[in-house]
């Protein structure tokens, strides 16, 4: 699948604001440079080009800081609870909550080995549980629940209500695989 038009397009929104040359942006772990003029994304830690699918994050996530970031509401919600998600859930599912439960259902506690290296803290509510600052002022709640007799081992992800403002729903479910990916 060619992200090319989706960039050009975030490329060009982008491109209406007065940013300088370079501007540098904390996503997850990793720190990105941006680059206008020759429309790049690299990757500090990594020392290589980002991914397609994050130069499109990154790109929206910028366009949206330059008019304001929205203020974090603390209200968390699942992804079900957003509007527009018609044709979406199933990808969801799949790209973040299936893998999170496949690697973590037996063990929910072990989401905690990734506090350090994600910048993540623990979180309340459920058997195991971490926020991750995503991007500045995009929390991202995980929560994973333990089998017990009735039920099988369970996860899910929960977004600050601002994230709507922020990104669209294509853009929550590329994130929400991206840090499912991370852990």
């Amino acid at each position: 699948m060619s992200y090319e038009i989706a960039k050009n397009k975030a490329w060009g929104e982008l491109g209406k604001f007065n940013f300088p040359q370079a501007v540098s942006v904390k996503f997850l772990a990793d720190e990105y440079t941006v680059d206008l003029e020759k429309k790049e994304v690299f990757s500090l830690s990594c020392n290589i080009p980002a991914k397609d699918f994050t130069v499109i994050l990154i790109l929206h996530y910028l366009a949206q800081k330059s008019n304001g970031l929205p203020l974090v509401t603390g209200e968390w919600l699942t992804f079900r609870e957003f509007s527009g998600i018609e044709g979406y859930y199933a990808a969801f599912k799949q790209r973040s909550i299936e893998p999170i439960v496949r690697k973590y259902g037996k063990n929910p506690e072990g989401i905690f080995s990734v506090i350090d290296r994600l910048a993540a803290k623990k979180a309340q509510g459920a058997d195991a549980g971490i926020i991750i600052e995503a991007f500045e002022g995009v929390p991202v709640l995980v929560k994973l629940w333990k089998a017990d007799e009735d039920f099988s081992p369970d996860a899910n992800m929960f977004f600050d209500r601002s994230i709507s403002k922020i990104f669209c729903i294509e853009d929550i479910v590329v994130l929400a695989g991206i840090i499912a990916g991370k852990l």
